[in-house]
């Protein structure tokens, strides 16, 4: 059984909204780790992370994507999957030298990435089909 809300493309949606939320809920995140006592350094480096992952995004966003940019599409998949496991490796190292700071700060940076990636998702499927 084939579910329609797969069946028809739609246009990529816009990172504006994402992205705002996720920086709404990196600064909300701030007072809470004061609050808690979590290392500050966790939230500065899951922060850091955030924007490093934003820039690459807008530059390979500007590459382009589609059947007729087959090369560009390709570099945009390879980076976009770089830019996880450069996080990755990132936050593994942090948590290998200090546990509290590395845990706080993967745990910041998955509920932010998250969030944005659950907003791009709804506002995609929002959207009307393409003919």
């Amino acid at each position: 059984m084939r579910l329609a809300i797969f069946e028809t493309p739609r246009p990529a949606p816009r990172r504006l909204v994402p992205a705002l939320a996720a920086a709404g809920v990196l600064a909300l995140a701030l007072p809470v780790f004061l609050a808690a006592d979590l290392p500050l350094a966790a939230w500065v480096l899951a922060t850091v992370l955030w924007i490093a992952g934003q820039g690459l995004s807008l530059l390979l966003a500007r590459l382009g994507l589609g059947a007729d940019k087959l090369a560009a599409s390709g570099v945009v998949g390879i980076g976009m999957t770089l830019r996880s496991v450069a996080v990755g490796v990132v936050l593994i190292a942090v948590a290998a030298s200090d546990a509290r700071l590395g845990l706080a700060a993967a745990l910041l940076y998955a509920f932010v990435y998250t969030l944005e990636l659950g907003i791009s998702l709804a506002t995609y499927f929002a959207q009307e089909r393409s003919a």
